[in-house]
């Protein structure tokens, strides 16, 4: 297979993808490590919060959905699936280190905040580089439940449902963790997020990760 066949992750669907890798093209791979590293990435962080240990934790993620590709029937969305390999990935290291996340806690209700006089519009546009920084710094302060929330809806523009599945929450929980996040964050900045800069996870990363998971794949032979 030459690499123009293998080039366009934009233009081959995921069921074509993994029905080529099944019957052989292992290299197709790569396409699916370069499409879902931002997601993987933003997501693992919304939970670890550890840069060094959320690319661990995506290589495991990645590897673990190889080798279960056979198993996968599209009976959910490829990207939710592969999501959620990842967030148990991470809950796993979480408890390893001692600490317990409350993703799956039903009396959120009454956790809703909201101050008089503040906009209801979202928090405004990021104008530099120095404030992208303290963006970041500040979605990543924010705690576990909410941080999680917040960037599967504001950043990764994950609907409701999907959300609530991945979390395994009710959709009121979603609501309300999400207001809850967007509050903190408008205390913390007072100012306005451009989503696309928060939690990015640059080319050369993404190309050194899909080093790392296709080695291991070649390696399972």
């Amino acid at each position: 297979m030459n690499k123009q066949e293998i080039s366009p992750e934009g233009v081959i669907s995921d069921q074509e993808v993994i029905g080529r890798i099944l019957k052989g093209e292992k290299e197709l791979y790569a396409i699916v490590v370069r499409r879902y590293n931002q997601r993987l990435y933003r997501i693992g962080m919304s939970i670890l919060n550890d840069d060094p240990e959320v690319e661990d934790a995506m290589q495991v993620a990645y590897i673990n959905a190889y080798e279960n590709l056979g198993k996968f029937a599209f009976k959910s969305s490829f990207p939710t699936w592969l999501t959620r390999i990842l967030i148990n990935e991470c809950l796993l290291r979480l408890k390893k280190r001692g600490k317990a996340i409350l993703l799956n806690d039903d009396n959120m209700e009454n956790m809703m905040y909201q101050r008089s006089g503040e906009p209801q519009t979202p928090i405004a546009k990021v104008l530099n580089t120095e404030l992208n920084a303290i963006l970041e710094e500040a979605v990543r302060k924010l705690p576990e439940k909410y941080r999680a929330v917040f960037v599967m809806r504001e950043i990764e523009n994950m609907n409701v449902a999907e959300t609530q599945a991945l979390l395994d929450i009710s959709e009121v929980n979603v609501k309300v963790r999400l207001n809850r996040a967007k509050a903190m964050l408008r205390e913390e900045l007072a100012g306005y997020y451009k989503k696309e800069d928060i939690l990015h996870f640059h080319l050369v990363r993404c190309d050194k990760m899909i080093d790392a998971v296709m080695r291991k794949i070649y390696a399972l032979d």
